[in-house]
C-alpha cells in the first residue's frame, strides 16, 4: 500500500501523519503493495459546523475505486472513523470479488 497524506486548509504535522499511517496499517494486510491510497485532511472554517475536521480517503483497486469521508470535532477521531469505513469497504470488495470467482467455478464444473 502506497499511502499519501495531504492537507487542505490544514498543515499535516508529523504526528498526524504517523497516526494516519498507524490506523490505516490494517488495510496493508488486505491490499497489494502497489495499491495507491490517498488520505486528504480538511479543516472547515465555518464556526457553525461542530464536526469541522474532515478526513477523506480514496483507494484505487483493480477494477474500481473506493471512497470514504468522515467528519468529527477532532482530526484523530475523523481518521479513526475513516479507517473503519475504508476497512469495511475493502472487505466487502474482496468478498464480492471472491464470490464471483467461486460462482464462475461452480458453473464450469456442472
Amino acid at each position: 500500500m502506497q499511502l499519501e497524506v495531504k492537507g487542505r486548509n490544514v498543515s499535516v504535522t508529523e504526528s498526524i501523519r504517523t497516526y494516519a499511517e498507524r490506523k490505516l496499517a490494517k488495510l496493508d494486510k488486505q491490499l497489494k503493495e502497489q495499491t495507491p491510497v490517498e488520505v486528504q485532511l480538511v479543516e472547515e472554517k465555518n464556526p457553525s459546523i461542530a464536526a469541522n475536521q474532515i478526513a477523506e480517503g480514496t483507494i484505487w483497486l483493480k477494477g474500481h475505486v473506493l471512497h470514504a469521508k468522515a467528519a468529527a470535532p477532532d482530526m484523530k477521531a475523523a481518521i479513526d472513523e475513516l479507517a473503519e469505513k475504508l476497512a469495511r469497504q475493502v472487505k466487502e470488495a474482496r468478498e464480492k470479488r471472491s464470490s464471483v470467482y467461486k460462482r464462475r467455478a461452480r458453473v464450469t464444473e456442472e
